[in-house]
């Protein structure tokens, strides 16, 4: 066979990569999904609100017992939406970032790819503050009434407050795409080094584990922005115009420093094991489309 009749790999690797990407994605909030509606009241909660969960699973039970059980489902339409061109601008710009910070030597050094994925982060936030802002209205306890679906949160959104509507809490959001996937991206590698895998073993359980210590970490570090990105997208005079560190700093003060952690237990219990869910599918998905 000559070199002109080899078969060409179907996908390049920037194809692959938004492909992997966005399975990756989709498989992760399907799995996990109910934690992140409890998580997003739990922040949403303050001392006036009229009704106080105790903790996540007096959340869950809460939820299912007077809205009933697909309630812990419900704004997810907004994220499936979400999951494929926003997993997939993660994993793309990472690859292309990490491309760009390469050094003389060919590799990258430690922080670089923490900056990588900083960066990826923050061009993702871009593409899915919309899609976010529709599922905090959407999650909300206030809004059950309000909104019957999805499309109907975001005409709602569009004709009531405006397209500019769709980007509030946007500068909370690139805080915290930044800190979460600079922390993630930059973590596996370090993981994958430290943990050497046999030769002719599998990678997975190594993987999962990078993951899930990288996602663990992460969410810790960004646990305060997204506290804010709730609030502010959640929408409301009490905070409107209001910026990311002086909102941080109000909070502390008038409800605590716990505060800037309130839904940390279903985050973490989310994104721990998610992110080692979402990089095994996007190695698997990326491997057999190779």
């Amino acid at each position: 066979m000559s070199a002109g009749d080899k078969k060409k790999p179907a996908l390049s690797p920037t194809q692959r990569n938004i492909v992997a990407g966005a399975i990756a994605g989709v498989t992760e909030v399907l799995v996990m999904y109910p934690l992140d509606v409890v998580k997003t009241r739990l922040q949403l909660q303050t001392a006036s609100s009229s009704q106080q969960y105790t903790g996540v699973g007096n959340a869950f039970r809460t939820i299912v017992k007077q809205e009933g059980f697909f309630s812990l489902y419900r704004g997810i339409i907004s994220p499936i939406l979400a999951e494929a061109p926003k997993r997939a601008a993660k994993f793309t710009f990472n690859e292309l970032y990490k491309g760009l910070l390469v050094g003389k030597e060919g590799k990258l050094v430690g922080w670089k790819y923490a900056a990588a994925g900083s960066l990826a982060g923050m061009s993702e936030a871009l593409i899915n503050c919309p899609f976010e802002v529709v599922k905090v209205r959407m999650q909300a306890k206030e809004n059950l009434a309000l909104y019957r679906s999805t499309t109907d949160a975001a005409l709602g959104l569009l004709k009531k407050e405006g397209p500019l509507a769709l980007y509030q809490g946007l500068e909370s959001q690139l805080w915290r795409n930044g800190v979460w996937n600079g922390a993630y991206f930059g973590i596996i590698p370090i993981v994958k080094q430290t943990i050497p895998v046999a030769p002719g073993s599998s990678e997975t359980w190594r993987n999962f584990l990078a993951g899930f210590i990288a996602g663990t970490v992460a969410t810790t570090l960004n646990t305060p922005f997204d506290v804010v990105k709730s609030r502010l997208q959640k929408g409301g005079k009490e905070y409107a115009g209001r910026w990311t560190f002086p909102l941080l700093v109000d909070l502390a003060r008038q409800e605590g420093p716990r505060a800037l952690f309130k839904g940390y237990v279903p985050r973490i219990l989310r994104l721990g094991p998610g992110g080692g869910i979402m990089i095994l599918a996007f190695d698997y998905v990326n491997k057999w489309l190779s």
